[in-house]
């Protein structure tokens, strides 16, 4: 299956003030940097305050502007004889919904610290086995501007029933992509951490030798 059509790039004097193309993939690597930092110690945080019996191993901890999403794996439940794939699914899930239920009041009180350290919302998750599921999460409606091209696109989807409208659309075209090029996309995160890290080490780093030596009197 062929991607969406790729953006045009801006036409000249459509930067705002003062910006580039260049200036702009700059703060976006900075910005990216000081979130992951933040998120490292983040992990480290929840890594103290979880209560050590909930999860098998450290959890998987994803972040965004607005949220954070926890999600850690339960020890797998022991059935006795053989099993089906039908019937392990539905232990999975039941010991899921247990975890869930058990742990409700104690995750509310680590979200709100979360949340007072963060300023971002908290959302909860639990691996066990194959079975995988989300508690509540966050819907954030993001701004764009298509072309004509590009709007066509989404209303084929909404014509021919994939999508109930153009937002459902381009939802469905983001976790498309996510889907098959979740290499690409890692590659460019690692990607962008590089170029901070070669700011880091260009002319205007501070360091003291770097220095002007001082005028002789």
């Amino acid at each position: 299956m062929e991607g969406p059509p790729a953006l045009p790039p801006p036409a000249p004097g459509t930067w705002p003030s003062g910006e580039s193309p260049t200036h702009v993939l700059l703060c976006n690597t900075s910005y990216m940097t000081t979130l992951e930092e933040k998120n490292t110690e983040l992990r480290a945080w929840l890594a103290g305050r979880l209560p050590a019996d909930w999860f098998t191993g450290p959890p998987e901890v994803a972040a965004d502007r607005e949220e954070l999403t926890v999600v850690g794996t339960l020890a797998s439940p022991e059935l006795t004889g053989s099993t089906h794939g039908a019937e392990r699914a539905a232990a999975e899930a039941g010991r899921i919904t247990q975890f869930r239920e058990d742990t409700r009041d104690a995750r509310i009180r680590i979200a709100r610290e979360l949340e007072h350290r963060t300023g971002r919302k908290v959302a909860w998750g639990a691996q066990c086995g194959d079975s995988r599921k989300l508690f509540t999460t966050l819907s954030v409606p993001v701004m764009t501007r298509l072309r004509q091209n590009e709007r066509r696109v989404l209303d084929t989807l909404v014509e021919s029933g994939v999508a109930r409208s153009r937002s459902d659309a381009l939802a469905w075209c983001v976790k498309l992509v996510g889907q098959h090029s979740d290499e690409w996309l890692t590659e460019l995160r690692e990607a962008l951490n590089g170029v901070q890290q070669v700011r880091d080490r260009g002319p205007g780093a501070t360091s003291d030798s770097a220095a002007p030596p001082s005028p002789t009197a």
